[in-house]
């Protein structure tokens, strides 16, 4: 019997603290993690996963010179079925790309997880 290929997140967020915290999140909810404090590194794993993420969630302040939310832009335009979450602890200031949820921090495990649901769903189908 073939062993069922896990759906795979893409955590960015340059706080260690959150980023461990939301990847085991993520990985009790049966998914795979890849973690990035930066979206340079995450446009490389972009380049090497693609269209095998299921879900992408990623803080706007991180490591580097680019924000999340051009991380999401660039994103939403290479994979446009890819969910997206964009969380923060300041209130949003820039539009984010059509079809991006946003999270306001504190955010609650439950957010998370049902979120990571959505894209669990789609990855089903």
């Amino acid at each position: 019997m073939a062993q069922a290929v896990k759906p795979t997140a893409l955590v960015v967020e340059n706080d260690e603290m959150q980023r461990t915290l939301v990847s085991m999140l993520l990985e009790e909810g049966e998914m795979y993690v890849i973690q990035c404090d930066s979206a340079e590194a995450a446009v490389h794993v972009l380049d090497q996963w693609g269209g095998g993420l299921s879900i992408i969630l990623t803080d706007v302040e991180l490591a580097g010179t680019m924000d999340g939310i051009e991380l999401a832009c660039i994103v939403r335009q290479r994979f446009p079925n890819l969910h997206i979450i964009v969380t923060s602890d300041t209130p949003r200031i820039r539009r984010l790309p059509d079809g991006t949820t946003f999270m306001a921090k504190p955010w609650s495990a439950t957010d998370v997880l049902l979120e990571a649901r959505k894209s669990l769903q789609c990855f089903a189908t």
